[in-house]
């Protein structure tokens, strides 16, 4: 019988074997893999398309109540039995209704879409169904969202000593081209008003005329047409007779003719007709300078940096070409910037991890190997860029963060190829059979544990909801990457070691040193002095890079490779000697009992210490604000220049605080961009959602910070603060100040939502609850506030219709007089050029907001009996009543909801004041028939935590089964995953000792991913164990199910322990080296120094703050379970084959007692 069991893999034999094709491989690879990085278009966060479907309807004229009951109430009641519908919420104001469609996330938009405009047009076909004052009926708009269509990329301002109606026809140049980008949504102009031909009516002569609104709006739509006469034949020729009517300029209104009896009566005798902007709906100002602004959203799942960039390049055309040098344009709240800085950093990040781990491999395997291994790294990226790319994902935030997690994970299998293939060659086998060998012998274990960690990760790809589409990339990235460095390891670290592997380093000589860095040296010189001529940063980088390998050649024969030897000759001999001893003593005696319940004391005790501690719950990480935002609202009702005014001041005093942070050269290191509206695109996107509606009691300022690097170690958050202080205290508005959005929409930190049908009896109740809450003095809410109230002053008119029947008067005419004297009414179209603009008939500006004039003006009509014309003053057949309705009326799932809503204050803990709250309003009573319940944020993390936690046990559960397939025992799977459990201990004692903060998403991703990484060292090291307990019971000539004595076991668990201890504390050091730049937030930027020789180091950012606390948590758990895997796994495994050798001698002496 063989002394020896010798493993090989087909695969990597293979691939060993025909080495030409794996190097064609290779470079398919590395060039694929660099065309797929450029390509993938850059984003902050992943979009997230979920199927939402939006129903906005405009019934002009109407109260919110009016609105509800006619439209939103029966849409919503047909929504409802749409299949595969999971929420309806909706939102009715004056004259508007908006409804949000939530379905399940298997049925796709377009499907949703389709059955949503299905029930639309069932609805509209009612007879009840209401029309627009034209008489048509009222046309429903059904639409998809995305999330990110949502937010502006850009605001692009124009200014300058230039009147107001050539300033937006500038924008409108700029937004014809913008919009025609097919990244482009929209480029909605604010600041600037569309422009009207006015028919200004003045009451009191038209009244003396006996003319009515019917008279000038038949007598204009008549005269301003075209209208095809047809086709007349003569001799052979068609010709097409036009009447051309339609006027080409506003001024020829005035000749109309209106009415003849009893005399000719002009338009221009009875109204001024003027060619303007509308009324006011918005204003907008950057930096309190008055401007017409570009809001600009781009298209879901478009490229933003490539949108702003060909943004940038149609105003640099505009300016160059058309526009006249006196125009200012300036740029705000460009998001592309931001999301060009994270992702740099987050590759810096990246070029930080692999320098750090390649310089670890090269003191531990040495250069030559180091470079075997570190090799693994570019190629399993560039592989898994080709797969992503293909999938069509984008390079944002989530898939470079999974690939900074994977950076010490993916090294994993090619150390344990070298390593093990470096020990078989130093066993006397040829470099090729060493190679067949070693990587046959750990080929099934590294498979199992890369499938043990993609177990891991699996349940979070299972993540429903919007955070799991959110979340989502990080499994699918880290899923790839693994699978890359897997193929890597096999296929191509397998030839790369049977060709170039060697036992020794060879010592560089001189000569060859002098040669290689003059060669590198003076070709980096070159392209260092072509990039300073022709400005090329490229050639300036690749140049100095040249140069810096020269030097570091330099370094290494001198210093570092020196010190290499003696790491590895004496240093790390030392470690394995003193590690094997230490192996010996644990081992020994009762000493594995000791050390394993002890490890389950520090469990334990890690246990109680976090709940004595009690480190903050997060459910999100708290970001630093990139953008501060002042949230203006005035009861419903204020007129858009009070609220302009008011807005003016509190930009005063925002700018103020802001300018504090400015240097001696009066830069602002804090501010880059300060933008204020009023009006439309002053919502909340919170509370407003997709709203589209006219907001003229809103204002908002929005403040847009500077990079991270640019901040002098100034936290964004107190700037906060400090602006919350200065616009505190003006009674009767509400101002609320905001940092932008981290992550996912999840509603307030405080979120009470109040159900029922009794509208105003809720309302009561909303406001009780919210005297209540306030009267508890809970720190750290910024200010409750109630998204409905019923303060929007109306005047409800009723006809008396006894006495207008008998005048022969019916409502509709007196609704009608009124509602074109007021708001006016779309008679006809002016065209100039390419654009229309709407002819609209009112009373003069002085009149429409006189009551008394608008009420004593006749209705205008002609007598059915006697034929002559009639008025009959409006007041005598009506009563008039002040009345106050609701701004708005919320729904959701057909009932009315209002919700109570707060921000917390910097420094305050939302969790704690949730629980404060509802501890509180447990002793709360309601009425009958209304209920509430914590929602927004809460309920978000109720969901999300219940998932990770299911998560947890399904990967639990995946790795285990996995385990138990390759070793094909129960008992090895227990001792691993014990080492999984046991590593919670790092994690809580280093939340403790850190006083880091337990956020919920990042903290159980992070346990979750630990999970999966742990075991891959456990089962290496497991099954180079079993390997040599099999390989001496074949030396002995023992079968599978007999034993060996103590003393063997003793000996290959502690041989396999010394031999495994160099990839197990290299894949721990790798993977939390891999990490380290992200946990303590080290930004270096490699092509700044390289280019420019400025690395721009600094500390902190949003990506440690994001993706800090998951860092960490792994960092944590692999330090501490590095030791459980070097000493606690021997121990277990020791104890467990002792206990097997007693139980067989038990049964033994039972045999020879029962044979006696």
């Amino acid at each position: 019988m063989s002394n020896k069991l010798t493993k090989s893999f087909g695969i990597s034999t293979w691939a060993i074997n025909n080495k030409m094709t794996v190097y064609v491989i290779t470079a398919i690879i590395l060039l694929g893999g660099l065309i797929s990085y450029y390509s993938m278009p850059r984003e902050d966060f992943p979009e997230i398309i979920e199927t939402k479907i939006y129903v906005s309807s405009i019934n002009p004229g109407n109260a919110a109540e009016d609105v509800e009951k006619l439209i939103t109430k029966p849409l919503e009641e047909e929504f409802n039995n749409i299949s595969g519908v999971t929420k309806i919420t909706s939102n009715t104001l004056q004259d508007y209704s908006m409804i949000l469609i939530e379905f399940d996330e298997d049925i796709t938009v377009d499907a949703a879409k389709q059955k949503v405009k299905d029930k639309v047009d069932l609805v509209k076909s009612e007879t009840d169904w209401p029309t627009m004052p034209g008489g048509e009926k009222v046309e429903p708009n059904v639409f998809d969202l995305n999330i990110a269509e949502e937010q502006p990329i850009l605001n692009i301002n124009l200014s300058g000593d230039i009147p107001l109606d050539k300033l937006k026809d500038y924008a409108e140049y700029l937004e014809d081209k913008i919009e025609r980008l097919p990244q482009i949504k929209e480029a909605a102009i604010r600041g600037a008003q569309e422009k009207e031909v006015e028919i200004a009516v003045d009451i009191y002569k038209m009244t003396a005329a006996k003319v009515s609104f019917d008279d000038i709006i038949g007598a204009v739509s008549r005269e301003n047409t075209t209208i095809s006469g047809g086709n007349v034949v003569n001799n052979g020729i068609k010709k097409n007779i036009r009447v051309v009517g339609e006027i080409e300029n506003p001024a020829e209104l005035e000749d109309v003719v209106v009415k003849k009896q009893d005399g000719v009566v002009y338009l221009k005798d009875i109204a001024t007709i003027t060619f303007k902007p509308k009324e006011a709906t918005t204003y907008a100002r950057e930096f309190g300078n008055a401007v017409v602004m570009l809001d600009i959203k781009k298209r879901s799942g478009k490229n933003m940096i490539e949108a702003t960039e060909s943004i940038k390049k149609i105003v640099k055309e505009a300016q160059d070409n058309y526009f006249p040098h006196n125009l200012k344009i300036s740029m705000a709240n460009d998001q592309s910037s931001r999301t060009i800085n994270q992702v740099d950093d987050l590759v810096n990040n990246i070029i930080f991890g692999v320098l750090l781990v390649i310089g670890v491999l090269m003191f531990f395997l040495g250069f030559r190997s180091a470079l075997f291994v570190g090799f693994a790294i570019p190629l399993s990226m560039f592989m898994s860029y080709i797969i992503l790319s293909s999938f069509g994902v984008t390079l944002n935030t989530m898939v470079l963060f999974a690939l900074v997690m994977g950076l010490g994970m993916l090294v994993d299998n090619g150390i344990v190829v070298v390593e093990n293939v470096h020990t078989l060659m130093s066993q006397g086998m040829s470099r090729k059979q060493a190679a067949i060998e070693g990587v046959g012998e750990i080929a099934w274990p590294i498979i199992a544990s890369t499938a043990t960690t993609l177990a891991a990760f699996f349940p979070l790809g299972l993540w429903p909801g919007t955070m799991g589409k959110f979340m989502i990339y990080f499994p699918m990235t880290l899923s790839v990457v693994l699978f890359s460095s897997l193929f890597v390891a096999l296929v191509i670290n397998s030839v790369v070691t049977a060709e170039f592997m060697q036992l020794e380093e060879k010592e560089m000589s001189k000569k060859t040193l002098i040669r290689l860095s003059g060669i590198l040296g003076g070709l980096g010189l070159l392209l260092v002095i072509f990039g300073f001529v022709s400005n090329t940063g490229g050639l300036k980088g690749i140049g100095n890079l040249m140069i810096f390998f020269a030097v570091m050649l330099w370094v290494y024969k001198y210093y570092l490779a020196k010190a290499q030897q003696y790491f590895m000759n004496v240093v790390l001999v030392k470690l394995e000697n003193k590690y094997k001893q230490f192996l010996s003593f644990a081992l020994s005696g009762r000493k594995p009992i000791v050390f394993l319940l002890g490890t389950f004391g520090l469990l334990i005790f890690s246990i109680v210490l976090v709940g004595i501690a009690q480190p903050k719950v997060l459910f999100f990480p708290e970001n630093q604000p990139n953008q501060i935002i002042t949230y203006i609202e005035f009861p419903e009702g204020t007129d858009i220049a009070k609220t302009n005014e008011f807005t003016k001041e509190i930009e005063k005093k925002v700018y103020a605080v802001a300018n504090k942070y400015t240097d001696e050269e009066n830069f602002n290191f804090m501010v880059e961009s300060g933008v204020a509206q009023v009006g439309e695109g002053a919502g909340n996107p919170q509370t407003d959602g997709a709203s589209q509606n006219e907001m003229p009691h809103r204002g908002k300022i929005t403040l847009s910070m500077r990079e991270f690097k640019f901040r002098k170690g100034v936290e964004s958050s107190d700037l906060m603060n400090e602006i919350r202080a200065a616009v505190k205290g003006y009674p009767g508005v509400s101002i609320i100040v905001e940092k932008d959005q981290n992550g996912p929409p999840s509603g307030y930190p405080v979120n009470i939502e109040i159900s029922g049908e009794n509208y105003n009896n809720m309302l009561v109740e909303a406001e009780k609850i919210k005297d209540f809450i306030n009267s508890k003095n809970i720190a750290g809410i910024e200010e409750l506030k109630l998204d409905v109230n019923k303060s929007k002053p109306g005047l409800e008119v009723i006809v008396d219709r006894k006495v207008a029947g008998q005048l022969g008067v019916s409502t509709a005419q007196v609704g009608q007089t009124l509602r074109r004297s007021v708001y006016g009414e779309k008679i006809s179209t002016y065209k100039e050029d390419k654009d229309d603009y709407e002819i609209n008939v009112r009373f003069n500006e002085d009149i429409k907001n006189d009551n008394s004039a608008i009420f004593n003006q006749p209705v205008t009509f002609r007598d059915q009996a006697s034929g002559r014309l009639q008025q009959v003053p409006i007041a005598a057949l009506v009563e008039k009543t002040n009345t106050s309705s609701f701004n708005t009326i919320k729904r959701k799932n057909l009932k009315r909801v209002i919700t109570i809503y707060s921000n917390v204050l910097e420094g305050y803990n939302a969790n704690e004041i949730v629980g404060t709250l509802k501890k509180e309003m447990a002793s709360y009573h309601m009425p009958k028939d209304t209920t509430f319940a914590f929602t927004g944020e809460q309920e978000e993390q109720e969901k999300n935590s219940s998932f990770l936690f299911k998560a947890l046990l399904i990967a639990m559960g995946g790795i285990v089964l996995i385990m138990v397939a390759q070793f094909n025992s129960i008992s090895k799977p227990t001792i691993i995953m014990f080492t999984v459990l046991l590593s919670f201990i790092g994690v809580f004692l280093g939340l403790v000792i850190f006083r880091d903060d337990f956020v919920i998403i990042m903290t159980m991703m992070g346990i979750i991913s630990l999970a999966g990484i742990v075991v891959n060292n456990g089962i290496v090291l497991i099954d180079y164990t079993q390997l040599l307990i099999d390989r001496k019971k074949a030396e002995l000539g023992l079968n599978e199910e007999e034993h060996l004595t103590k003393e063997d076991y003793f000996d290959a668990i502690v041989e396999g322990g010394r031999s495994r201890l160099r990839p197990v504390l290299l894949t721990a050091i790798t993977t939390v080296l891999g990490l380290i730049p992200l946990a303590i937030g080290l930004n270096i930027d490699f092509f700044g120094l390289f280019i420019n020789y400025n690395p721009n180091i600094y500390f902190g950012g949003d990506n440690v703050i994001f993706w800090g606390p998951l860092a960490k948590t792994v960092i944590y758990g692999l330090i501490f379970a590095t030791f459980l895997t070097l000493v606690i796994v021997p121990v277990m495994f020791f104890i467990l084959h002792r206990g097997k050798i007693r139980i067989h001698k038990r049964k033994q002496n039972r045999k020879n007692i029962a044979s006696a």
